[in-house]
Order: structure tokens, then C-alpha cells, then sequence
């Protein structure tokens, strides 16, 4: 079992930054691959990034590319979303998720561990 609880959410104006983290407890959360997805008001959960169990590898779409980086540090049990150059269209519920297993997805339906979500709002 992992219970996940995301921080770091809040109110920004555009262009700037926010840095989310995910807290995981229970053991053994470096050999689960982490990932962020997002929902904005109306839209389906889409997939943000996601990180292999040793972080060595990451994969985020095109439209974050070069904006948002995942990162993790097993020894505090912690993933981590560093969102730059913030617009208006990233305003949504972030959410980090969990899979056993080395290999980061981007299927949210493979990832059987979700926490509650954390609000970001990027203000024009």
C-alpha cells in the first residue's frame, strides 16, 4: 500500500513558478515509478510526467517540455514537479500517482496509487 500527499500548490501570476512535491509513505517507494497528471475544470486527467524507479529516466509531453522537469529523491520518499514559464492554460488539479515497477507510464490506468490532488492557479 502507498498513501500519496501532494503540497506546493497556490495562486501564481503568468511566466512564473511553482514547485510541487509528493510525499509517499509506506516502504519500499523506490521501487515504484512515479507521475504527474493534471485535470482542469471540465477536461479529462491528462498526463503531465513520469519517472522511472531509479530516476534515470523521464518522459513529459511536448507541451510541457522545457517547462516542467519530475524529479525524485527515494531517500525522502518524494517526487518532485518544478513547473516554470507558468500560463494561464496550466491552471488545474495536479495529481502524482504511483506504479510498482521500474517502468515510468503515461496511462493513467495503469497506476494504482493516486493522492488527493493539489491546485495550482495561474493567473493573466
Amino acid at each position: 500500500q502507498v498513501h500519496l500527499v501532494e503540497s506546493g500548490g497556490g495562486l501564481v501570476q503568468a511566466g512564473g513558478s511553482l514547485r510541487l512535491s509528493c510525499i509517499a509513505s509506506g516502504r519500499s517507494f523506490y521501487m515504484n515509478a512515479m507521475c504527474w497528471f493534471r485535470q482542469a475544470p471540465g477536461k479529462e486527467r491528462e498526463f503531465i510526467a513520469a519517472i522511472t524507479w531509479s530516476g534515470g529516466d523521464s518522459y513529459s509531453p511536448d507541451f510541457v517540455k522545457g517547462r516542467f522537469t519530475i524529479s525524485r529523491d527515494n531517500a525522502k520518499n518524494t517526487v518532485y514537479l518544478q513547473m516554470n514559464s507558468l500560463k494561464p492554460e496550466d491552471t488545474a488539479v495536479y495529481y502524482c500517482a504511483a506504479v510498482r515497477g521500474p517502468i515510468a507510464r503515461m496511462d493513467l490506468r495503469d497506476y494504482g496509487y493516486w493522492g488527493r490532488g493539489t491546485q495550482d492557479s495561474v493567473s493573466s
